[in-house]
């Protein structure tokens, strides 16, 4: 019987796998996740995810453009504001189930615990 593992489905040079590398960077700040929580299935102009998160509006902004290049957000233009809104609410569900998984596979004391790499 051989083992086959979950690198032998997608070479290293698929984009698929380059794309999620990207998103799983973008989303590795937390302030990125942040403001994503923060946003949830609402679009928010930028003083009130500054509100709502305490970031300034120099460090949402910037963290918003990351977002936004990433295609996670989208910005809308109503009036004199741009709103940022979640680009596919899925990614809400998607990162409270990767937050459930990771609640449920850490150790119990995490002081204890070392990262291999």
């Amino acid at each position: 019987m051989t083992h086959m593992s979950s690198r032998a489905i997608i070479p290293a040079n698929d984009r698929r796998e380059r794309d999620l590398s990207q998103a799983i960077r973008v989303l590795g700040e937390p302030n990125r996740l942040r403001i994503l929580y923060n946003l949830g299935l609402e679009c928010r102009f930028v003083s009130s995810i500054m509100d709502a998160t305490g970031m300034t509006q120099t460090n949402v902004s910037f963290h918003l453009r990351a977002l936004r290049e990433a295609g996670l957000v989208r910005a809308e233009r109503r009036g004199p504001f741009v709103y940022y809104c979640l680009a596919d609410p899925d990614l809400l569900r998607i990162l409270n189930e990767l937050k459930s998984w990771l609640a449920a596979h850490s150790p119990s004391d995490s002081s204890d615990s070392l990262i291999v790499c």
